[in-house]
């Protein structure tokens, strides 16, 4: 009996497909790279805020709750602040600068701080969702494969030598 061969990921021939997939390459690289240059700046800020006894308390909390739970947990805060961020850079670009530079930075403070304890907390739970863990681990692989294109580790290196030199010469 003949084997069947399996189908080809051949890529799209189609130009608006193919011009739509670099779209979103280019945005999730610009995404990642801004992620890992500002995440120094907020690392810090997350020690602090993890440290607190309520912030303990309410991550062991999440680490009790079922993953189905956990999943509702990060999504409800997540699908508030993602359209506020995009909100204020339209406001940002209709000439509200103030209010959407404010909106955009409390938007993702409250993103980096409140949806990352919480994926923090809860990430045994979701890891039992085969769906999540597909998506978590693929999230992690594709981060790793541009941050190692890009070589940002080393662009960061450079970036705090650079800081440094700055802080030292500029006062």
């Amino acid at each position: 009996m003949p084997q069947i061969a399996p189908p080809s990921r051949r890529l799209s021939r189609n130009p608006v497909t193919a011009t739509l997939r670099t779209v979103f390459r280019v945005v999730c690289g610009v995404v990642i790279v801004l992620d890992e240059l500002v995440r120094p700046l907020y690392r810090p800020l997350i020690r602090r805020i993890a440290a607190l006894h309520l912030m303990q308390a309410f991550e062991a909390w999440i680490g009790r709750r079922s993953p189905y739970a956990v999943l509702v947990l990060i999504g409800v805060p997540y699908v508030v602040v993602e359209p506020l961020k995009f909100l204020a850079l339209i406001g940002i670009a209709n000439g509200h600068g103030r209010m959407g530079t404010l909106v955009f930075l409390l938007a993702n403070l409250v993103s980096f701080v409140l949806i990352e304890r919480i994926f923090t907390a809860g990430r045994g739970q979701l890891m039992t969702l085969r769906p999540m863990a597909w998506l978590i681990e693929t999230a992690g692989a594709v981060r790793a494969s541009v941050v190692g294109w890009l070589r940002l580790a080393e662009l960061k290196a450079r970036l705090r030598v650079l800081a440094r030199w700055a802080r030292l010469h500029l006062r």
